[in-house]
C-alpha cells in the first residue's frame, strides 16, 4: 500500500511538472480533498489512486462536490470516467440558493431547499442520448444547449473510458469541448461567477443503482484576466 501511494505521488508531481509554465494550476492535489467541499446530497466522495471518485447512495438528491473558491474567467479541464447507467455532471459558474426557492423548469415549477446548487453544468451523460459536454442550468432553467445537432460532439464520447471536459468561459461566451471536439458554444450572462463541482446524481430509491460510481482526475484551471 506505501509503495503504492508513493508512485501515486510521484504519478502526480510529473503531471504537475508537465503542466508547469501553461498557465494551468491544478484544482486537486492528487491526495485529499483540500479546498473542496460538499452540498446539497450525500452521496460518497473518496480520493484513491490519485481519482476522485463519487459513489451513489440511495434516498438522497443531487450531490455536488464543490470547490470551496469562486470562479469568473477560466478554462477548466477535468478526466473522467462514468459508470454504465448514471449521469452526472461538472458544474461551472455555480452557486448555493440561501432559502428554499422555486424555480419553472421546462414549464414545470420546482421547489429546491436551502444549499442547493444551482447553475452551469457541463452534462455527463452515457445514456443513447449521448448528450455529454452539452450545458445543463442545474436547479434553475434547464437546458441551455444540448446536443440534438452535434452529432460529431455525440460520438465522441468513449463509454466505460476516461474522457476529457474542457469549458472556456470569458465574458458571456461559453464553451465546452468532449475529447477535443467541439459541443456546446452559445452566449449567456446570468451568472459571471461560481464554483465548479463534481456532480453525483441522485438515484431515488433505485437499489439496483446503488454502490454506482464515477471518477475524475487531472483537474486543471487557467483563469482569464
Amino acid at each position: 500500500m506505501t509503495r503504492r501511494l508513493l508512485l501515486s505521488a510521484a504519478v502526480f508531481s510529473f503531471a504537475s511538472l508537465l503542466h508547469a509554465g501553461d498557465g494551468f494550476v491544478p484544482l486537486f492535489d492528487g491526495k485529499t480533498l483540500a479546498g473542496w467541499e460538499q452540498h446539497s446530497g450525500k452521496a460518497e466522495y473518496r480520493v484513491q489512486d490519485g481519482v476522485i471518485i463519487g459513489k451513489t447512495v440511495p434516498d438522497t438528491g443531487n450531490s455536488f462536490l464543490c470547490t470551496a473558491k469562486k470562479y469568473g474567467d477560466f478554462i477548466v479541464e477535468i478526466e473522467f470516467k462514468v459508470a454504465e447507467g448514471m449521469n452526472s455532471g461538472i458544474q461551472f459558474r455555480s452557486n448555493y440558493y440561501e432559502k428554499e426557492t422555486e424555480v419553472e423548469i421546462a414549464g414545470k415549477k420546482r421547489k429546491f431547499p436551502a444549499d442547493r446548487v444551482h447553475g452551469y453544468q457541463y452534462e455527463i451523460d452515457p445514456s443513447a442520448r449521448a448528450y455529454t459536454g452539452g450545458v445543463y442550468d442545474e436547479g434553475r432553467r434547464g437546458w441551455l444547449f444540448d446536443l440534438k445537432n452535434n452529432e460529431a460532439a455525440r460520438k465522441a464520447f468513449k463509454h466505460g473510458e476516461w474522457n476529457q471536459a474542457r469549458i472556456e468561459c470569458l465574458g458571456g461566451s461559453i464553451k465546452t469541448f468532449i475529447n477535443g471536439v467541439p459541443a456546446a458554444d452559445f452566449s449567456d450572462d446570468m451568472t459571471k461567477e461560481g464554483v465548479i463541482a463534481l456532480q453525483v446524481h441522485g438515484i431515488g430509491k433505485k437499489t439496483d443503482a446503488v454502490g454506482k460510481e464515477v471518477m475524475w482526475r487531472n483537474i486543471r484551471i487557467q483563469e482569464l484576466k
